[in-house]
């Protein structure tokens, strides 16, 4: 089983209008709603994978519910840490000439007490379970060092994941992780630098083997993915698809790779269920994860190669 941790679940509202001018009204053409929070994204994926998860986390009373029921209609198990106020609603205004207006909701504060509790559900939950992913942001009243903390507080032998950036990225670094997955703007930001080319990707992945992973699955989006450990480094273009929702691609392939991992598969084959994973995922606009049906499709039309 694979535990995954949501430490910022939130609500995305997508809105479709034909056009968006301040100060005006508008007529909605279309309008989904998503309940998510990246590792919540991930168990959901890896259960659309027919392989099991447990989802926990910091929940919220007044709409918390809402997550308890999409994760019951996937088959997904969870227990999360229950907090007073509302889970934040992100707002995304699509118009008819594709520009994308984000309104993002700020969290509640989650205090030291439910912060500790969380730690000890997690470790609890952790000792029966072959792998941990931790992904996203934090909530108010928390600190980067949070991230070292639910790693630091795991057994030895649990194989980590973590799909974060920044100060976060660093503090779960300085306990080892198996497979660190950012996408190449989270890869800039937390090295605080630009990338040019192919070369110059992998040598910022390099620099995160340096700090502490043991593999690199940079995403490169539409393009695909690169993978490395250092000694090997592979490439996985992605293919043309419909793409009609981006969100959760990334947790898709964390959800894929994560479960390839667990296997034991190479190198390669993790980054090919990764991709496969991501490119289904922005094929289906009702749903955040993928249809295990198109993932196959998809992950028999790939090819990797060495770089």
């Amino acid at each position: 089983m694979i535990l995954t941790v949501c430490l910022s679940p939130c609500i995305d509202v997508n809105i479709e209008v034909e056009s968006l001018s301040v100060g005006m009204s508008h007529k909605i053409i279309n309008k989904r709603v998503f309940f998510t929070g990246k590792a919540i994204n991930v168990a959901i994926g890896i259960a659309r994978l027919q392989e099991e998860a447990f989802s926990t986390g910091f929940m919220y009373e007044i709409n918390g519910n809402q997550f308890e029921q999409e994760l019951h209609r996937e088959g997904v198990p969870y227990k999360f840490i229950w907090n007073k106020g509302r889970v934040r609603e992100n707002y995304k205004f699509i118009d008819q000439k594709s520009m994308l207006t984000e309104v993002d909701d700020i969290s509640p504060e989650v205090g030291e007490d439910s912060q500790n509790k969380l730690l000890e559900l997690i470790s609890e939950v952790s000792s029966t379970c072959s792998a941990i992913v931790v992904s996203g942001g934090l909530t108010r009243g928390m600190t980067p060092d949070y991230y070292g903390k639910i790693f630091a507080s795991l057994r030895k032998n649990i194989i980590k994941v973590v799909d974060t950036e920044g100060e976060r990225l660093n503090y779960a670094l300085k306990e080892g992780m198996d497979l660190v997955k950012p996408n190449l703007g989270e890869l800039e930001r937390t090295l605080e630098t630009k990338f040019k080319d192919k070369t110059d990707m992998l040598k910022g992945c390099y620099k995160i083997l340096d700090k502490g992973a043991k593999r690199v699955l940079l995403s490169l989006g539409k393009r695909g993915a690169v993978i490395t450990d250092g000694t090997k480094n592979f490439y996985c273009k992605s293919i043309n698809v419909a793409m009609n929702s981006t969100v959760g691609a990334g947790d898709s392939m964390v959800a894929a790779a994560t479960s390839a991992l667990v296997k034991g598969a190479p190198l390669e084959d993790i980054l090919k269920s990764g991709v496969a994973a991501g490119t289904a995922s922005v094929t289906s606009p009702y749903s955040i994860a993928f249809l295990k049906t198109k993932y196959e499709e998809i992950l028999n039309a790939l090819t990797v190669k060495e770089i």
